[in-house]
């Protein structure tokens, strides 16, 4: 009951400090308020004077509190009840397009490139409560992973299943991947639509052109973010696997085609991102979530219940009876 009281005029509560200096200011004078008569004797009139005497200040600090009363009362105090009903949820559907080549395992990121994305892409999906999520992945072929759903479950299985496997064409067919994510979102309904376009190196595979899957993003007015992971130089890199399937590493100079991934993303008026290490990978997603947001329409209705009343009421009642009191039990005191 409390949390929801609110004073619509705070500033008058200034006004209580002025309590305090009319209490010291009558205790300072109290012996100036009263005339004194000088008698022989009052024995006859000493146990009636004390007790009145003891309690007549009752009169002062009745009018004090109907005072604190009627200032309280003049900010206006009201409780409000605020719901809120949602009008319009308008989601927007999101196509993952990840590289995972072999080179996506390289270690300038920790533990390596593909294990921080993995990390990195659950949170944003976990963040995207009220859109579709839909995962591609490529290197030198692409393939849906899961198609557009509002099953956040689904996606971020999805994600956690992302590895490396030699059973994919080696390569990095950025074209493909953008072409598959595209052709994902081309019959979704909502009115935004949007890729998340990552890679680690050149378009190398693949018999689609990039700037060819470019155009058919634009025709179907998707929104591509383009991501390019890797750090400046060199990073320690696979560079082939032994009998027995251990991966061997060596320091390889970084190439990210950051012309094309550039190009891409101002055609479709998305944005280019550099990832250099896992925090920087982080802030991207962050970034493009707070980009993309998810349009929520929603009223609020507020019902105001005024409180001042009883303050003014209650003081008035105070008043009464200390004008009451002063012209009746202490009509002799005062």
């Amino acid at each position: 009951m409390l949390e929801d009281l609110v004073f619509e005029n705070p500033a008058w509560f200034w006004l209580l400090l002025i309590l305090p200096v009319l209490i010291f200011w009558r205790h300072f004078n109290k012996d100036k308020q009263h005339a004194s008569v000088k008698m022989p004797t009052a024995k006859a009139f000493s146990g009636h004077s004390d007790i009145w005497s003891k309690i007549r200040p009752i009169l002062f600090y009745l009018k004090i509190l109907a005072l604190a009363l009627f200032i309280t009362a003049m900010t206006r105090p009201r409780t409000v009840d605020v719901s809120t009903q949602t009008k319009k949820t308008r989601g927007i559907d999101i196509v993952m397009a990840i590289d995972v080549s072999a080179s996506m395992l390289a270690r300038d990121l920790e533990p390596n490139r593909l294990e921080a994305l993995k990390n990195v892409a659950s949170n944003f999906i976990k963040k995207r409560v009220n859109d579709r999520i839909g995962l591609v992945v490529y290197s030198g072929e692409s393939y849906t992973k899961t198609p557009v759903t509002s099953d956040k479950s689904i996606a971020l299985s999805a994600i956690e299943d992302l590895k490396y496997s030699q059973n994919i064409k080696g390569g990095t067919a950025i074209g493909m991947g953008l072409a598959t994510a595209v052709n994902r979102l081309k019959d979704s309904k909502a009115e935004s639509k949007v890729i998340i376009l990552l890679t680690d190196g050149v378009n190398n595979s693949g018999f689609i052109d990039p700037k060819t899957a470019t155009e058919l993003a634009i025709s179907e007015e998707i929104k591509t973010y383009s991501i390019g992971i890797g750090t400046k130089g060199k990073a320690s890199s696979p560079v082939s696997i032994s009998k027995n399937g251990q991966i061997n590493y060596r320091p390889v100079e970084v190439k990210i085609d950051d012309e094309l991934l550039q190009y891409i993303a101002d055609q479709t008026g998305g944005k280019y991102y550099r990832a250099t290490d896992r925090e920087k990978l982080n802030e991207i997603y962050e970034s493009i979530n707070k980009l993309e947001k998810t349009v929520i329409e929603e009223k609020k209705f507020y019902d105001y219940q005024e409180k001042f009343r009883p303050l003014l009421i209650i003081g008035g009642i105070l008043l009464l009876i200390e004008v009451l009191l002063k012209f009746t039990l202490f009509r002799s005191f005062v």
